[in-house]
């Protein structure tokens, strides 16, 4: 199972992109999630792997309103071409949050038909990513398991899948290696975190991720488990600290 670094927690403070590179290839790390695009050489130069980039713009304004469709497909269609030409595996789309009492998955299913095919053609993902809305993201719709699921299967395409954030799903709805176990068939990339406080992966938070990560790796998973939580002290000795606790 290959583990991964999001660059925005990581990459701060005092540590340059290069030390950050260095020290995670020296640990044993495969590469990295949500890099910034100036710095997509630096991680190829490296051998490492840019696991995953966002696909679309925003977060809040996205699949789930018809209004979005055209500027969306056309940001994902360059974003493909891209991920292409750097090997990245993954790019990540998002619902977007509710618009009043309507049901955005009906619109987020169409617009992902319209763009699978270009995925499929250019052998990358689409993952949409699970979130919370209960205290980071208000109002996002893609916050179950298995409203995402649900999308997923209607849209019926080898290439769009789920990012499975185990940090929100675990404020969401908990029971997550049995969530895995059940659906891990959608899920193309994981993300981890402490909860509560989005921190290290340690005995101060709720979640235990040495049996977590057991529970990925004997689905037969073989993509990225990506860290994507702020450290609490030294930057690297979160880095390893994280890497021992998901290696299986």
């Amino acid at each position: 199972m290959k583990q991964s670094l999001s660059w925005w927690a990581f990459c701060r403070q005092s540590v340059t992109p290069e030390t950050l590179v260095r020290e995670a290839k020296r640990i044993g790390y495969a590469g990295f999630d949500l890099v910034p695009e100036e710095h997509w050489g630096l991680i190829n130069d490296a051998g490492l792997t840019v696991a995953c980039v966002g696909g679309h713009q925003s977060l809040s304004d996205g699949l789930n309103r018809r209004d979005n469709h055209e500027r969306i497909v056309g940001q994902i269609e360059e974003n493909l071409a891209k991920a292409v030409k750097f090997g990245i595996p993954n790019l990540v789309v998002f619902s977007g949050n509710r618009v009043g009492e309507e049901d955005g998955a009906e619109a987020t299913i169409e617009v992902l038909r319209r763009v699978a095919p270009s995925a499929e053609s250019a052998g990358v993902t689409l993952i949409m990513e699970l979130l919370n809305s209960k205290k980071d993201h208000k109002g996002y719709e893609a916050d179950r398991t298995e409203w995402g699921v649900d999308v997923c299967t209607r849209v019926g395409s080898s290439r769009v899948k789920l990012l499975y954030d185990i940090y929100h799903m675990q404020i969401m709805e908990g029971d997550v290696i049995a969530t895995i176990r059940a659906h891990h068939a959608q899920f193309a990339h994981y993300h981890t975190a402490g909860v509560p406080g989005r921190r290290d992966l340690d005995t101060d938070q709720e979640l235990f991720y040495p049996a977590i990560a057991r529970a990925i790796a004997e689905t037969g998973f073989d993509g990225f488990v990506g860290h994507e939580f702020i450290p609490k002290g030294e930057t690297v000795a979160a880095m390893e600290e994280a890497f021992r606790a998901c290696a299986v």
